[in-house]
């Protein structure tokens, strides 16, 4: 059975916390997605929506009242010549997938890169999450290289795949 969800893709806010929340957490713990294998506390997920939310830089896909999948962009490193460079984030809640979600944020987080005046976005894949470097590709991501082995998840050593994307 096929269920078609309206979606609404909207700038996030804070009471959007727990579900993005629960998204990220879902990633950490059972993708390579995010690097890390700690879960985000409470704490931590408002601290960092909270960042997003004065950069105008966190938005939320909304389908029957619950944030179905969120995009961000922020600094990609924390040097003033790096400044007008930014890195993209995209996550859709699994049972979400492959309803066009990612692609709808997608647009949404370029355009308002865009529209704040920043150069090139870039994104960090784990080479191995294909069905992202699909999306980053319909979207005009170019590869910029791959990284071999410069990060580890559930015991494996994980090869970083850079793209980028020129807004400007």
């Amino acid at each position: 059975m096929n269920l078609i969800y309206e979606t609404t893709i909207r700038a996030a806010d804070a009471g959007d916390m727990e579900g993005i929340r629960a998204i990220r957490n879902r990633a950490i713990e059972q993708t390579t997605a995010l690097w890390t294998e700690t879960p985000q506390s409470p704490a931590e997920a408002t601290a960092w929506l909270a960042a997003h939310l004065a950069r105008g830089s966190a938005f939320v896909a909304e389908a029957d009242g619950e944030v179905a999948g969120f995009a961000t962009y922020g600094p990609w490193r924390p040097l003033d010549g790096y400044r007008h460079t930014v890195e993209n984030s995209v996550y859709v809640r699994a049972d979400r997938h492959g309803l066009g979600i990612g692609s709808a944020l997608m647009t949404t987080v370029i355009a308002a890169a865009r529209e704040a005046g920043h150069h090139v976005m870039v994104a960090g894949i784990e080479a191995g999450n294909t069905s992202s470097i699909r999306l980053h590709e319909r979207f005009g991501f170019e590869h910029a290289g791959t990284i071999r082995e410069v990060g580890t998840k559930f015991g494996r050593w994980l090869d970083l795949t850079i793209m980028r994307l020129p807004l400007a």
